[in-house]
C-alpha cells in the first residue's frame, strides 16, 4: 500500500480518520531441531491510498543469521531473513501504529459506466498496472463460469460502484461462510462450485467474475477490526486476519474497496496491509525450513483503537 495504490488520499483532518495499534504474532514450535530457516514476511503496511502507517516493528526470535527489507513488485514492505544456528521454536511478532481514513464512496452514488472501464488507461501516475489485474493469475483463472454469473449485476449502462456492489452482496447471499469447507489451497474454481468457503474464497470468486467481464481487480489482506456484544470487553488477540478485493472504479474514484464475506464496502475496520493478483503474492509468511520434524503453529492479531 504505498503511493501506488489509489489516487484518493483523504484529507489529513478527514473526521473518518481512526488509529489503531496492530500485533500480529506467529509462533512455531517444533518436535526436533532446525539447522536453517528462510522466510519472507509480508505483515507490515506501508502508507497509501486510505492507510498512513505511522510506525512499524518486526520482531524476530530467535535472532535472524540475516535479514533484508524491500518492497516488492506491488509496494508491499518484505522482510526476508535467514536463522542458520539450531532452534526449536520461531516467533515473529509484527506491531505497526496506522491511521485508517473510510472510503468517500456509498454503494448507490453515481460512477462511471462500468463498460467504459473495460480498456481504461488512467493518466495519473499512481495507478500503474492495470492490466495484470485484468488477467489470470496464480489463483485465479477468468471464464465463462464466471462472467456468466457477473452478468446479472453488470447491466448496459449501470454504474461501476452500484454494478460491482450488487455482484458483492450476491455473492455474499450465494454463498456460505464456512471454516470447514476449504483450505488455504482450495482453488477458485472448486469453491465456486461449492457455494462456500471463507474471506479468501469469497475474494477470489468475486475478482474472477470481475476480470472475466474485463475489469480490473485485485486481492487485499489485511485485518478486520471485531467488536465485542455491548457491556463486553474485547480480548486481546482475538481480531482476525482478513481479505478482501478492489475493483478499478475510474480515475474520479481510484480503486474501491469490496467485502463479499460482509456484503459492504471497505470501511475504518478494514485495515489493509498488502495487495496483489491473489493471495499468493501476499500471504503473510512463508518459508523452508531444514530439520524439525513436526510443527504446531499459533497466530494471535490484536487491533486495537488508539
Amino acid at each position: 500500500m504505498n503511493g501506488a495504490r489509489s489516487a484518493n488520499d483523504p484529507p489529513a483532518n478527514d473526521p473518518s480518520k481512526i488509529q489503531y495499534r496492530i500485533r500480529h504474532r506467529t509462533e512455531y514450535r517444533y518436535s526436533n531441531n532446525v539447522a536453517v530457516c528462510q522466510n519472507q514476511v509480508r505483515m507490515q503496511p506501508v502508507t497509501g491510498g486510505n492507510i498512513s502507517c505511522d510506525q512499524t516493528d518486526l520482531r524476530i526470535a530467535p535472532e535472524p543469521t540475516s535479514r533484508d527489507d524491500h518492497l516488492d513488485y506491488f509496494g508491499n514492505r518484505v522482510i526476508t531473513f535467514s536463522i542458520e544456528a539450531i532452534h526449536r521454536s520461531l516467533t515473529v511478532e509484527a506491531e505497526s501504529l496506522v491511521s485508517v481514513s473510510a472510503q468517500r464512496f456509498a454503494s448507490g452514488m453515481d460512477s462511471d459506466h462500468w463498460e467504459s472501464l473495460l480498456s481504461s488507461r488512467p493518466t495519473d501516475a499512481v495507478t500503474p498496472r492495470l492490466d495484470e489485474h485484468r488477467f489470470r493469475s496464480p489463483r485465479i483463472n477468468p471464464a465463462a463460469i464466471f462472467a456468466d454469473y457477473a452478468k446479472p449485476s453488470f447491466e448496459p449502462g449501470r454504474g461501476i460502484v452500484e454494478a460491482a456492489f450488487d455482484l458483492t452482496r450476491r455473492i455474499h447471499g450465494d454463498f456460505k461462510y464456512d471454516t470447514t469447507a476449504t483450505t488455504v489451497d482450495t482453488t477458485t474454481e472448486h469453491a465456486f462450485e461449492l457455494r462456500a468457503g471463507v474471506c479468501q474464497d469469497f475474494a477470489h470468486v468475486q475478482i474472477a467474475c470481475l476480470r472475466s467481464i474485463g475489469l480490473a481487480a485485485r486481492y487485499v489482506s489485511g485485518y478486520l477490526r471485531t467488536r465485542p456484544p455491548e457491556g463486553e470487553e474485547r480480548l486481546v488477540g482475538a481480531d482476525e486476519s482478513h481479505a478482501w478485493l478492489e475493483v478499478y472504479a475510474g480515475e474520479s474514484i481510484g480503486w474501491l474497496g469490496l467485502d463479499p464475506t460482509n456484503a459492504c464496502l471497505v470501511k475504518t475496520d478494514h485495515i489493509p496491509v498488502c495487495i496483489g493478483r491473489d493471495y499468493d503474492d501476499v500471504s503473510p509468511m512463508r518459508g523452508v525450513v531444514l530439520g524439525g520434524g513436526t510443527n504446531t503453529l499459533k497466530v494471535s492479531v490484536d487491533v486495537e483503537p488508539v
